[in-house]
Formats: C-alpha cells, sequence, structure tokens
C-alpha cells in the first residue's frame, strides 16, 4: 500500500502528492501576494503584489509604487526583486521563486531573466501585455542565456477579480 495513503493523503492517478504538495504551497505563497496586491487597490496603485521565495522564507515583499514613487519601473516584481538582492546580498537570485499576483509584463520579465531567478508563479494572465506566454514569452526565449520555470493560473480568479475591480473602480472615477 502507498505510505502516503495509509497516512490519509489522497493522491489522484494522474497527479502526483508531490505536486499537490506544490501547489498547495504555492496557494499560501500567492494568498501573501495577494495581500500586497490589496495594500496597492487601497493606496491607488495598480493592484498587483509580489513575494519573492528564498528557502521557505519570504525575503521580499512589495505592491506597485509607480504612483508613489513617481517612477514607471516601480512594479511589484521590480520593487520585489531589489528587495531580495539587497536581502540575500546578492543581483543573482538563482533559488528563488517570485509570485505575483499578475502575469509580469516584457520589463519584469527581462528582469526575472537578469535576476537568473528560478522560479515564477502568477495568478492571472495579462492578454494586453502579458509577456510570459499572453502577448510574448520573454521567458521561453530560447535565445536567451536563462530559462524561468514558469506555473500559471494559481489563485487566477482572485487575482483577476481584485484587479478587475480596480480598474472598475478607475474608470468609474474617470480615471482610467
Amino acid at each position: 500500500m502507498d505510505r502516503a495513503l495509509a497516512y490519509g493523503a489522497r493522491c489522484y492517478r494522474f497527479e502526483s502528492c508531490r505536486a499537490r504538495q506544490i501547489m498547495k504551497i504555492d496557494q499560501i505563497y500567492m494568498a501573501e501576494a495577494l495581500k500586497e496586491a490589496k495594500r496597492a487597490f487601497e493606496l491607488d496603485e495598480v493592484a498587483v503584489g509580489a513575494v519573492i521565495v528564498y528557502k521557505r522564507q519570504i525575503v521580499a515583499r512589495a505592491h506597485n509604487q509607480t504612483k508613489l514613487l513617481r517612477d514607471p519601473t516601480a512594479h511589484a516584481e521590480m520593487v520585489a526583486l531589489t528587495q531580495a538582492a539587497n536581502f540575500l546580498k546578492s543581483e543573482r537570485l538563482l533559488s528563488c521563486t517570485l509570485y505575483v499576483t499578475i502575469e509580469p509584463c516584457p520589463m519584469c520579465a527581462g528582469a526575472l531573466i537578469w535576476a537568473r531567478i528560478k522560479r515564477l508563479v502568477f495568478g492571472a494572465a495579462d492578454p494586453k501585455a502579458g509577456a510570459c506566454g499572453s502577448v510574448m514569452d520573454i521567458l521561453g526565449e530560447k535565445k536567451l542565456n536563462h530559462r524561468v520555470s514558469v506555473a500559471k493560473g494559481v489563485l487566477a480568479e482572485e487575482c483577476g477579480s481584485l484587479i478587475s475591480e480596480f480598474f472598475q473602480k478607475q474608470r468609474a472615477l474617470g480615471k482610467k
């Protein structure tokens, strides 16, 4: 008998227990990224949040800050990359995973390659500016010298709902 089943864990025929564990861990960290996205929403910034995990520890958490900092590059991913690099005292984030609520744009996807992020997990796809498979696939470009493993759609409904709510609010206020 499978030992996992003996302890009450349920594994399905075409799905390993390891894959299910990773999915659950991804959901936990994505929930943390969603907390950051909600902070951005409350601050009237585009509702995107990110966390970076290294050895099962969150080493960076950020949300969009483009208005606050008057910096078009202050996307959640970029701010989190800077925090993680400072925390780890290295510009190479080789063993890190980035969790972000929305599919990264081209700028952020490029930064993930330069930072040598090991893995990207994102929530909702971005059909207008997504650079990890939606509009283009920078991370899948074979000519580049680094590969990032990508997991898509983790808590996608929650992530997509928050960003949609943000833009609905902005349109109602006549801002965007």
